[in-house]
């Protein structure tokens, strides 16, 4: 244990002992600036492991896709964009097969953590930093990847009560932190359609991923360009509590060391691609994760890199299986397109 760890715990007991319950977008919020400031979470060594880091053929795929869409544009002076690169690995393996197709653009990573940073600049040393979208220059289209970054964004939960729907908040005791019904009616923004839902039924909402999701398409309607968003997730809206928390790659409670775990929520697809064709893009899918890799060649792919190293075939076959499989990330991780006015859909959705 650092010296570091039991302070985020005192921080938000002493704010909860003096103001009251937060809400759980606060609470996870907390956690979550505190965890990935203070780590890099990804790999055998730390909490969990993502798809880039399972297999290069991942961030290929992506750039390739990508390189096509670029060209298929008008091949235009664009800039690529990473939310939450993680150790830059996928952008790493995405710009080496970007420039086989003849793109080389100038790189952009928005990340707050200090510590990921690093990482990136071990892999892309090209790249520029920004905390938010608000540092990406403004002068050209934007092509735009996020892979498992809106999963942890902070989610509000309205749980239904025999007196109607209210927030799930967060109680503290001493440094025992658990959730708790409040008292303020949310019935009026519930859809109508789940307003009848049994007590105990839990809607989630996640404001701060429509927020940064119109602040993309913004740029993307001034700019052009095209985004692809990478999660998993459901079509929503839908009842479900999907929040959890991941440590040492097996699941922890959510209440407990905050800012120790990673913490993350199914991603509503639904409300995102409606925020995204309000806004004025044109969006694809979502479709499947396994589907979307299929459709750009990654048993084709495969095959080349076993034939290339013979020795790890049979790594390269579990690594395709454990990225395109329905009982593994297949099904579960889904991809989003959107593109800017006059760009032509992306291969995997055409």
């Amino acid at each position: 244990m650092t010296d570091a760890e039991p302070l985020l715990a005192e921080r938000l007991s002493r704010a909860i002992t003096l103001a009251g319950p937060i809400p759980l977008s606060q609470y996870m919020g907390a956690a979550n600036a505190h965890y990935y400031a203070t780590r890099d979470p990804l790999g055998a060594r730390g909490d969990f492991t993502t798809a880039p880091e399972i297999s290069q053929m991942f961030g290929e795929l992506v750039g390739l896709c990508l390189a096509d869409l670029w060209d298929r544009a008008g091949r235009p002076e664009a800039r690529y964009v990473e939310l939450g690169p993680g150790r830059g690995t996928l952008a790493a393996d995405a710009l080496r097969a970007m420039a086989r197709g003849g793109l080389t653009p100038p790189i952009h990573f928005v990340e707050n953590s200090p510590t990921l940073r690093e990482a990136q600049k071990e892999r892309v040393p090209a790249a520029e930093w920004s905390l938010d979208l608000l540092g990406i220059a403004e002068d050209r289209p934007l092509l735009i990847v996020a892979n498992e970054f809106f999963d942890a964004l902070p989610i509000r939960q309205l749980v239904k009560t025999a007196e109607g729907w209210v927030e799930r908040l967060v109680a503290c005791q001493d440094t025992l932190f658990l959730p708790i019904a409040g008292t303020r009616s949310f019935d009026q923004v519930i859809p109508p359609a789940l307003r009848d839902a049994p007590p105990g039924s839990i809607l989630e909402t996640s404001p701060a991923s429509v927020a940064i999701l119109r602040a993309l398409a913004g740029r993307l309607l001034a700019q052009g360009g095209a985004a692809i968003l990478i999660d998993y997730g459901y079509s929503g809206p839908a009842i479900g509590d999907t929040l959890q928390a991941v440590r040492g790659h097996d699941y922890a409670n959510p209440f407990e060391t905050p800012g120790e775990a990673d913490l993350t929520a199914h991603v509503d697809f639904g409300t995102l691609r409606e925020a995204a064709e309000v806004e004025g893009l044109t969006v694809h899918g979502p479709v499947t994760q396994g589907a979307f890799l299929r459709s750009l060649g990654i048993d084709a792919r495969a095959q080349s890199l076993a034939r290339a190293q013979p020795d790890r075939a049979a790594d390269i076959a579990t690594d395709r299986n454990r990225l395109v499989e329905d009982d593994q990330m297949g099904d579960l991780f889904k991809v989003l397109a959107l593109t800017a006015p006059g760009w032509p859909a992306p291969e995997g959705f055409r």
